[in-house]
């Protein structure tokens, strides 16, 4: 069975909008984007680049997925072919088949019922990506079986966070932890039944 594995940056208050620049999420007036470019440094980066080059499927919301596909896609980056071979699994209400992006899915009917059904699909695990929306919709199903966040040592004290105040609660178990040369502790989480 596959898992739903969420692959964020956050900072110590929870903020995960618009980490890797100014202009990627300024809904309701955010204008910290980019908080997160400083501290990356190769401990950081070798510890993302292992999950996506596990062959691993993404699961999207309709911002991020657009946002990959229009930003992170066009640069030179060593996650460049990751996204571009990944299969991705899109959820949204607005978008129409045939995706733009090769190896794009776009998912039909209930996100949750979906979802749950790609988990039983043989494959390997299902990694989400930015989507605040979506993972709000999963953790209210308990479809969330890890979270790999990546925490900076910074507070915003405004913005979207992972964690809503109206989001459900989670019980969760430290597997793993590293700290990066700036501060940034990489944690790995795992969801209690």
């Amino acid at each position: 069975m596959a898992r739903v594995v969420v692959i964020n940056h956050v900072t110590l208050d929870g903020v995960m909008q618009a980490p890797g620049r100014a202009d990627e999420d300024t809904r309701d007036g955010f204008t910290d984007g980019g908080w997160s470019v400083a501290n990356v440094d190769s401990v950081m980066t070798k510890a993302v680049g292992a999950r996506m080059g596990e062959g691993n499927r993404l699961l999207l919301g309709r911002r991020s997925y657009e946002d990959l596909l229009g930003y992170w896609n066009t640069q030179d980056s060593p996650f460049k072919p990751a996204l571009n071979n990944a299969d991705k699994y899109v959820a949204s209400r607005t978008l129409r088949e045939p995706l733009p992006w090769p190896n794009s899915t776009l998912l039909h009917g209930h996100v949750a019922g979906a979802v749950a059904m790609l988990k039983v699909k043989p494959g390997t695990d299902l990694h989400v990506i930015g989507s605040g929306e979506l993972i709000q919709t999963l953790m209210r199903h308990d479809l969330i079986d890890e979270y790999l966040l990546i925490i900076h040592p910074l507070v915003l004290g405004t913005g979207r966070r992972l964690f809503a105040d109206s989001g459900p609660p989670a019980h969760l178990r430290l597997v793993e932890s590293t700290t990066t040369t700036t501060g940034v502790i990489i944690a790995t989480y795992q969801t209690r039944a």
